[in-house]
Protein backbone atom coordinates (compact mmCIF):
# COMPACT_ATOMS: atom_id res chain seq x y z
CA UNK A 1 0.00 0.00 0.00
CA UNK A 2 1.46 3.41 -1.37
CA UNK A 3 -0.05 6.57 0.60
CA UNK A 4 0.48 9.68 -1.07
CA UNK A 5 -0.35 13.24 -0.80
CA UNK A 6 -3.09 14.97 -3.32
CA UNK A 7 -2.41 18.16 -4.79
CA UNK A 8 -5.84 20.29 -5.36
CA UNK A 9 -4.67 22.66 -7.95
CA UNK A 10 -8.23 24.34 -7.31
CA UNK A 11 -7.55 25.52 -4.17
CA UNK A 12 -4.03 26.27 -3.89
CA UNK A 13 -1.30 28.71 -5.99
CA UNK A 14 1.85 27.19 -7.47
CA UNK A 15 3.94 27.64 -4.98
CA UNK A 16 1.58 26.66 -2.40
CA UNK A 17 1.26 23.12 -4.19
CA UNK A 18 5.07 22.93 -4.59
CA UNK A 19 5.49 23.83 -0.58
CA UNK A 20 3.23 21.37 -0.02
CA UNK A 21 4.72 18.21 -2.32
CA UNK A 22 8.04 19.19 -0.15
CA UNK A 23 6.17 19.25 2.61
CA UNK A 24 4.98 16.02 2.11
CA UNK A 25 8.34 14.02 0.88
CA UNK A 26 9.54 14.80 4.04
CA UNK A 27 6.32 13.92 6.08
CA UNK A 28 6.95 10.22 4.23
CA UNK A 29 4.37 10.53 1.97
CA UNK A 30 5.57 8.29 -1.30
CA UNK A 31 3.82 9.96 -4.28
CA UNK A 32 1.65 13.14 -5.25
CA UNK A 33 -1.70 13.48 -7.13
CA UNK A 34 -2.13 16.44 -8.85
CA UNK A 35 -5.57 18.00 -10.26
CA UNK A 36 -6.29 19.52 -14.10
CA UNK A 37 -8.31 22.35 -14.09
CA UNK A 38 -8.97 24.71 -16.14
CA UNK A 39 -11.52 26.58 -13.47
CA UNK A 40 -11.87 26.07 -9.59
CA UNK A 41 -15.08 24.20 -8.39
CA UNK A 42 -16.17 27.60 -7.08
CA UNK A 43 -15.01 31.25 -6.06
CA UNK A 44 -14.24 30.60 -2.00
CA UNK A 45 -11.37 27.87 -3.87
CA UNK A 46 -10.00 30.43 -6.47
CA UNK A 47 -6.97 28.78 -7.84
CA UNK A 48 -6.55 26.60 -11.00
CA UNK A 49 -3.10 27.34 -12.02
CA UNK A 50 -1.62 25.41 -15.39
CA UNK A 51 -0.82 21.87 -14.04
CA UNK A 52 1.70 21.31 -16.74
CA UNK A 53 3.77 24.45 -15.59
CA UNK A 54 3.09 23.22 -11.81
CA UNK A 55 4.94 19.96 -12.68
CA UNK A 56 7.54 21.28 -13.83
CA UNK A 57 8.37 23.14 -10.75
CA UNK A 58 7.24 19.64 -8.41
CA UNK A 59 10.22 17.99 -10.88
CA UNK A 60 12.83 20.45 -9.65
CA UNK A 61 11.33 20.50 -6.14
CA UNK A 62 11.17 16.79 -4.95
CA UNK A 63 11.66 12.70 -6.07
CA UNK A 64 8.31 11.79 -5.61
CA UNK A 65 6.05 10.14 -8.70
CA UNK A 66 2.98 12.41 -9.85
CA UNK A 67 -0.17 11.28 -11.11
CA UNK A 68 -2.64 13.55 -13.25
CA UNK A 69 -5.79 13.24 -11.11
CA UNK A 70 -7.08 13.61 -14.14
CA UNK A 71 -6.57 14.88 -17.18
CA UNK A 72 -9.27 15.37 -19.81
CA UNK A 73 -7.16 14.57 -23.39
CA UNK A 74 -10.29 15.32 -25.47
CA UNK A 75 -12.16 18.74 -25.54
CA UNK A 76 -10.03 21.76 -24.25
CA UNK A 77 -6.63 19.87 -25.03
CA UNK A 78 -6.31 17.76 -28.02
CA UNK A 79 -4.72 14.96 -27.52
CA UNK A 80 -1.83 15.08 -29.58
CA UNK A 81 -0.96 18.56 -26.98
CA UNK A 82 -1.60 16.17 -24.00
CA UNK A 83 0.75 14.12 -25.37
CA UNK A 84 3.46 16.12 -25.75
CA UNK A 85 2.85 17.49 -22.29
CA UNK A 86 2.66 14.24 -20.51
CA UNK A 87 6.18 12.91 -22.20
CA UNK A 88 7.85 16.30 -21.21
CA UNK A 89 6.68 15.62 -17.52
CA UNK A 90 7.75 11.76 -17.45
CA UNK A 91 11.06 13.17 -19.03
CA UNK A 92 11.18 15.76 -16.16
CA UNK A 93 10.47 13.53 -13.56
CA UNK A 94 12.59 10.90 -14.77
CA UNK A 95 9.81 8.37 -15.48
CA UNK A 96 8.06 9.22 -12.73
CA UNK A 97 5.28 10.13 -14.33
CA UNK A 98 1.45 8.73 -14.88
CA UNK A 99 -0.79 10.21 -17.00
CA UNK A 100 -4.14 10.10 -14.97
CA UNK A 101 -7.07 10.77 -17.97
CA UNK A 102 -11.05 10.95 -17.67
CA UNK A 103 -14.11 12.35 -19.53
CA UNK A 104 -13.66 15.42 -17.51
CA UNK A 105 -16.50 18.01 -16.53
CA UNK A 106 -18.36 20.76 -18.68
CA UNK A 107 -16.94 23.20 -15.94
CA UNK A 108 -13.33 22.67 -17.42
CA UNK A 109 -13.95 21.62 -21.13
CA UNK A 110 -16.91 23.58 -22.20
CA UNK A 111 -14.71 26.56 -21.85
CA UNK A 112 -13.27 26.92 -26.14
CA UNK A 113 -16.83 26.84 -27.49
CA UNK A 114 -17.43 23.37 -27.91
CA UNK A 115 -20.64 21.40 -26.98
CA UNK A 116 -20.52 19.00 -24.10
CA UNK A 117 -21.45 15.76 -25.67
CA UNK A 118 -23.29 12.44 -23.96
CA UNK A 119 -21.24 10.48 -21.59
CA UNK A 120 -20.94 7.86 -24.47
CA UNK A 121 -19.78 10.31 -27.03
CA UNK A 122 -17.26 11.48 -24.15
CA UNK A 123 -16.11 8.20 -23.35
CA UNK A 124 -15.79 7.27 -27.03
CA UNK A 125 -13.48 10.62 -27.67
CA UNK A 126 -11.54 9.13 -24.37
CA UNK A 127 -10.84 6.01 -26.27
CA UNK A 128 -9.83 7.27 -29.58
CA UNK A 129 -7.71 10.08 -27.59
CA UNK A 130 -5.58 7.32 -25.19
CA UNK A 131 -4.86 5.40 -28.34
CA UNK A 132 -3.34 8.14 -30.43
CA UNK A 133 -1.38 9.52 -27.23
CA UNK A 134 0.15 5.75 -26.99
CA UNK A 135 1.02 5.97 -30.87
CA UNK A 136 2.45 9.45 -30.65
CA UNK A 137 4.43 8.44 -27.52
CA UNK A 138 6.23 5.54 -30.45
CA UNK A 139 8.62 8.56 -31.48
CA UNK A 140 7.56 8.68 -34.95
CA UNK A 141 5.81 10.81 -37.39
CA UNK A 142 2.11 10.38 -37.16
CA UNK A 143 -0.15 11.02 -39.83
CA UNK A 144 -4.18 9.72 -39.20
CA UNK A 145 -7.73 11.35 -39.24
CA UNK A 146 -10.35 8.97 -36.76
CA UNK A 147 -13.61 10.01 -36.35
CA UNK A 148 -12.95 12.71 -33.45
CA UNK A 149 -9.36 13.56 -34.05
CA UNK A 150 -6.49 14.18 -36.79
CA UNK A 151 -3.14 14.75 -36.82
CA UNK A 152 -0.91 15.18 -39.79
CA UNK A 153 3.41 14.97 -39.82
CA UNK A 154 2.87 15.05 -36.12
CA UNK A 155 6.45 13.71 -34.33
CA UNK A 156 7.19 14.27 -30.15
CA UNK A 157 10.68 14.34 -29.94
CA UNK A 158 11.11 14.47 -26.30
CA UNK A 159 9.74 11.27 -25.31
CA UNK A 160 11.02 9.26 -22.06
CA UNK A 161 12.64 6.19 -22.33
CA UNK A 162 9.57 4.17 -21.58
CA UNK A 163 6.27 5.59 -22.15
CA UNK A 164 4.04 6.68 -18.79
CA UNK A 165 1.33 4.51 -17.92
CA UNK A 166 -2.33 6.05 -18.45
CA UNK A 167 -4.55 5.20 -15.50
CA UNK A 168 -8.85 5.88 -16.78
CA UNK A 169 -10.83 7.39 -13.98
CA UNK A 170 -13.96 5.50 -13.19
CA UNK A 171 -17.17 6.57 -11.09
CA UNK A 172 -20.14 3.97 -12.54
CA UNK A 173 -19.71 0.32 -14.21
CA UNK A 174 -19.39 1.58 -17.58
CA UNK A 175 -16.44 4.07 -16.70
CA UNK A 176 -14.83 1.78 -14.49
CA UNK A 177 -15.37 -1.13 -17.46
CA UNK A 178 -13.59 1.92 -20.00
CA UNK A 179 -10.69 1.82 -17.14
CA UNK A 180 -10.36 -1.89 -17.65
CA UNK A 181 -10.39 -1.95 -21.24
CA UNK A 182 -7.97 1.08 -22.35
CA UNK A 183 -6.16 1.79 -19.36
CA UNK A 184 -2.80 0.67 -17.66
CA UNK A 185 -4.53 1.24 -13.70
CA UNK A 186 -7.30 3.24 -12.76
CA UNK A 187 -8.67 5.97 -10.84
CA UNK A 188 -10.90 6.83 -8.18
CA UNK A 189 -12.33 8.63 -5.57
CA UNK A 190 -14.92 6.70 -3.41
CA UNK A 191 -14.25 3.63 -0.90
CA UNK A 192 -16.40 1.51 -3.64
CA UNK A 193 -15.07 -2.22 -3.15
CA UNK A 194 -17.60 -3.14 -5.79
CA UNK A 195 -15.65 -0.74 -8.61
CA UNK A 196 -12.59 -1.39 -7.60
CA UNK A 197 -13.36 -5.38 -7.71
CA UNK A 198 -14.91 -5.09 -10.98
CA UNK A 199 -12.22 -3.30 -12.38
CA UNK A 200 -9.39 -5.63 -11.11
CA UNK A 201 -11.33 -8.94 -12.11
CA UNK A 202 -11.77 -7.20 -16.17
CA UNK A 203 -8.11 -6.10 -16.05
CA UNK A 204 -6.60 -8.79 -14.84
CA UNK A 205 -5.61 -6.99 -11.40
CA UNK A 206 -4.54 -3.71 -12.75
CA UNK A 207 -3.10 -1.29 -9.91
CA UNK A 208 -6.26 0.83 -8.32
CA UNK A 209 -5.69 4.46 -7.16
CA UNK A 210 -7.75 6.02 -4.64
CA UNK A 211 -8.03 9.64 -3.69
CA UNK A 212 -9.85 11.25 -0.47
CA UNK A 213 -9.63 15.11 1.25
CA UNK A 214 -9.45 15.60 4.79
CA UNK A 215 -10.38 19.57 6.61
CA UNK A 216 -7.21 19.46 8.95
CA UNK A 217 -8.29 22.02 11.40
CA UNK A 218 -7.48 23.04 15.32
CA UNK A 219 -10.85 21.84 15.90
CA UNK A 220 -13.57 20.12 14.14
CA UNK A 221 -16.03 22.88 13.68
CA UNK A 222 -13.67 25.04 11.68
CA UNK A 223 -12.92 21.63 9.60
CA UNK A 224 -15.92 21.30 8.98
CA UNK A 225 -16.72 25.39 7.81
CA UNK A 226 -13.91 24.95 6.05
CA UNK A 227 -15.26 21.95 3.86
CA UNK A 228 -18.79 23.62 3.36
CA UNK A 229 -17.41 26.48 1.87
CA UNK A 230 -14.42 25.73 0.01
CA UNK A 231 -15.51 21.76 -1.63
CA UNK A 232 -19.47 22.03 -0.52
CA UNK A 233 -20.15 20.22 -4.38
CA UNK A 234 -18.63 17.37 -2.89
CA UNK A 235 -22.44 17.01 -1.52
CA UNK A 236 -23.70 16.94 -4.98
CA UNK A 237 -25.49 13.91 -6.12
CA UNK A 238 -25.30 11.95 -9.24
CA UNK A 239 -23.94 13.54 -12.36
CA UNK A 240 -24.26 17.23 -11.57
CA UNK A 241 -20.17 17.59 -11.37
CA UNK A 242 -19.95 16.74 -14.96
CA UNK A 243 -22.71 18.69 -16.33
CA UNK A 244 -22.87 21.95 -14.89
CA UNK A 245 -21.14 24.11 -16.90
CA UNK A 246 -19.72 27.14 -14.77
CA UNK A 247 -18.55 28.39 -11.15
CA UNK A 248 -21.98 30.30 -10.82
CA UNK A 249 -23.77 27.12 -11.53
CA UNK A 250 -22.13 24.80 -8.98
CA UNK A 251 -22.51 28.02 -6.89
CA UNK A 252 -25.84 27.91 -7.08
CA UNK A 253 -26.61 24.03 -6.73
CA UNK A 254 -24.82 23.89 -3.64
CA UNK A 255 -26.50 26.55 -1.82
CA UNK A 256 -28.84 22.98 -1.40
CA UNK A 257 -25.73 21.56 0.50
CA UNK A 258 -26.04 21.92 4.20
CA UNK A 259 -23.51 22.07 7.00
CA UNK A 260 -24.67 19.17 8.55
CA UNK A 261 -24.96 16.91 5.72
CA UNK A 262 -21.80 17.94 5.02
CA UNK A 263 -20.40 16.98 8.65
CA UNK A 264 -22.07 13.95 8.16
CA UNK A 265 -19.42 13.17 5.30
CA UNK A 266 -16.03 15.08 6.31
CA UNK A 267 -13.04 13.79 8.09
CA UNK A 268 -12.48 16.84 9.62
CA UNK A 269 -10.67 18.25 12.83
CA UNK A 270 -7.31 17.35 14.62
CA UNK A 271 -8.33 13.83 15.95
CA UNK A 272 -6.18 11.64 14.48
CA UNK A 273 -8.75 7.94 14.13
CA UNK A 274 -11.04 9.70 11.67
CA UNK A 275 -8.29 10.27 9.02
CA UNK A 276 -7.02 6.63 9.94
CA UNK A 277 -10.10 4.99 9.23
CA UNK A 278 -10.49 6.78 6.04
CA UNK A 279 -7.80 5.59 4.64
CA UNK A 280 -7.92 2.05 5.89
CA UNK A 281 -11.28 2.55 4.13
CA UNK A 282 -9.69 2.47 0.82
CA UNK A 283 -7.10 -0.40 1.73
CA UNK A 284 -10.21 -2.18 2.74
CA UNK A 285 -12.35 -0.93 -0.54
CA UNK A 286 -9.13 -2.85 -2.85
CA UNK A 287 -6.75 0.28 -4.06
CA UNK A 288 -3.20 -0.25 -4.10
CA UNK A 289 -2.58 3.02 -3.22
CA UNK A 290 -4.75 5.97 -1.74
CA UNK A 291 -3.49 10.10 -2.10
CA UNK A 292 -5.42 12.21 0.50
CA UNK A 293 -6.08 16.30 0.42
CA UNK A 294 -6.15 18.68 2.68
CA UNK A 295 -8.94 21.18 2.88
CA UNK A 296 -8.02 24.60 3.86
CA UNK A 297 -5.49 26.56 4.99
CA UNK A 298 -3.55 23.94 7.45
CA UNK A 299 -1.80 22.43 5.13
CA UNK A 300 1.10 22.45 6.84
CA UNK A 301 0.03 21.44 10.15
CA UNK A 302 -1.92 18.37 8.35
CA UNK A 303 1.11 16.71 6.59
CA UNK A 304 3.09 17.43 9.76
CA UNK A 305 0.68 15.51 11.59
CA UNK A 306 -0.23 12.97 9.18
CA UNK A 307 3.80 12.32 8.71
CA UNK A 308 3.89 11.56 12.78
CA UNK A 309 0.92 9.86 13.44
CA UNK A 310 -1.27 8.77 10.73
CA UNK A 311 0.71 7.64 7.91
CA UNK A 312 2.22 5.04 10.92
CA UNK A 313 -0.34 4.11 12.05
CA UNK A 314 -2.24 2.70 8.72
CA UNK A 315 1.33 1.14 7.63
CA UNK A 316 1.15 -0.91 11.52
CA UNK A 317 -2.19 -1.67 10.21
CA UNK A 318 -1.82 -2.84 6.53
CA UNK A 319 1.55 -4.24 7.37
CA UNK A 320 3.51 -2.44 5.11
Amino acid sequence: MRIGYFLSTEEYGPAELVEQAVLAEQAGFEALWISDHFHPWNDQQGQSPLVWGVIGALSQACSLPVTTAVTCPTIRMHPAVVAQAAATAAVQLGGRFTLGVGTGEALNEHVLGDAWPSWDVRAEMLEEAVALIRRLWEGDFVTTRGRHYAVENARIYTIPEEPPSIYVSGFGPKSTDLAARIGDGFVGTSPSPDLVQRFKEASGGLPAQGGCKAAWAPTRDEGVDLAWRLWPHAGLPGELAQVLPSVRHFEQATELVTRESTSENTVAGPDIDPHVQQLLGYVEAGYDEVYVANMGPHYADMIRAYGAEVLPKVRSEVGG
